[in-house]
């Protein structure tokens, strides 16, 4: 099937690509930049068709934040991050949906799921308090997702813990300006996120255990095995998916730089075996990047429209591809960043914000490899599951 929104972003790449700079200088996404991709219907690929959205494949999705990344990673960052809230409100109760999407269904919605506010239980809803930080795209949305805890009667953390997503207007929540000072992808403006005293209904509440068990998308009657693939399959395949496409976005910058250079003993970069020996391994490296990112989708995607049950260990294993595919395309980056030249890290090469972008996206969580790693080998060797935080966004 022909992906009608990439085609579009195709139409409009320069525009991206030299809006990608302006992003960076403004600490958040130009709103011309931001206006491409509601314009595309980026942002609705996931969301249900009910309200609007195109339901797509996550291959779709992923080769679009891709393709966006490769001509700014800001803007493919908020593509994967934001692009991927439709498909959990697909799940919440109909009248928060009808809320947000009602009047405008490309009103936006932002995040972070990070449970760093407290639910106090009150009649017909929660109390809510909490700070976030990294809530990428979030001048331009007017809703939020955030994770929370549930609350005691005095507004400490129930035990057994149980984790909640949140939904909140924008009227409810702050945005702290001056809280995205970071050295690379500037322009998300992933800003601070504050809460105090919101009330927030039943009906904007989803428990993240249903979520991460995929009985969620089965109460609310959804069909679609876009919304039965697994929440740790599509949550990363956003972000993972943007960091492999900055990667690819370098690399394109770096052969048109090396096109027709001549480095300082005169030898042209097309003269040197060493060069472009280490230009074919990471033009390899990140392909393969691709590959398994996107085949990891599918099959997922495949097992959950066969009616399959998804188990913990596949669900790990893909998690280990995905940490790795990322890790992978950025290695990969840099073997080819630093045979680029002092002046590829002046301000005016892209090369350099490519670089950096790729950096501080590898940096995001649910890139750690060490308790992904840990859990993946456990079950490989028949310990299912493994005890602990080591489940965690499994």
């Amino acid at each position: 099937m022909r992906n009608r929104v990439l085609d579009e972003i195709m139409e409009r790449a320069e525009e991206i690509r030299e809006l990608g700079p302006v992003g960076e200088r403004l600490g958040r996404l130009d709103d011309k930049a931001a206006g491409v991709l509601r314009d595309a219907g980026v942002i609705r690929l996931l969301q249900p068709a009910g309200h609007g959205g195109l339901e797509a494949h996550p291959r779709e999705f992923a080769e679009t934040v891709m393709a966006i990344a490769a001509l700014d990673g800001s803007a493919g960052w908020i593509a994967g991050i934001v692009g991927v809230h439709p498909w959990e409100m697909a799940m919440a109760d109909p009248r928060v949906q009808q809320e947000i999407w009602g009047e405008d269904p490309d009103t936006w919605i932002a995040s972070p799921y990070a449970p760093m506010g407290i639910a106090r239980p009150v009649d017909g809803g929660y109390v809510f308090n909490g700070r976030w930080q990294f809530s990428s795209g979030t001048d331009h949305c007017d809703w939020i997702f955030l994770g929370g805890m549930l609350g005691d009667a005095d507004g400490r953390m129930a035990q057994p813990p149980q984790a909640l997503h949140l939904i909140l207007p924008r009227s409810d929540y702050e945005i702290v300006e001056g809280s995205w000072e970071v050295a690379g992808l500037c322009g998300t403006g992933s800003k601070d996120i504050v809460v105090r005293d919101a009330f927030v209904p039943d009906y904007r509440v989803i428990p993240f255990a249903k979520v991460i068990d995929g009985s969620a998308p089965r109460e609310a009657g959804l069909t679609n095995p876009t919304y039965l693939t697994p929440f740790s399959t599509v949550f990363p395949l956003g972000i993972t998916a943007a960091v492999i496409g900055i990667t690819e976005g370098a690399l394109a910058c770096h052969l048109a730089y090396q096109r027709d250079r001549v480095q300082i003993t005169g030898t042209r970069i097309k003269d040197d075996p060493y060069v472009l020996y280490a230009i074919s391994e990471a033009a390899a490296e990140i392909s393969a990047s691709r590959t398994a990112l996107i085949d990891n989708a599918c099959r997922m995607y495949d097992k959950a429209a066969a009616g399959r049950e998804i188990t913990f260990a596949e669900r790990a294993a893909g998690r280990r591809v995905q940490v790795r595919a990322a890790w992978r395309a950025v290695q990969a980056m840099n073997e080819i960043v630093v045979r680029s030249g002092g002046n590829a890290m002046r301000r005016d090469n892209p090369i350099q914000r490519f670089w950096r972008d790729a950096h501080v996206g590898l940096a995001h969580a649910i890139h750690v490899p060490g308790s992904v790693y840990h859990a993946s080998a456990l079950t490989d060797l028949g310990v299912e599951p493994p005890p602990g935080p080591m489940r965690s966004m499994i």
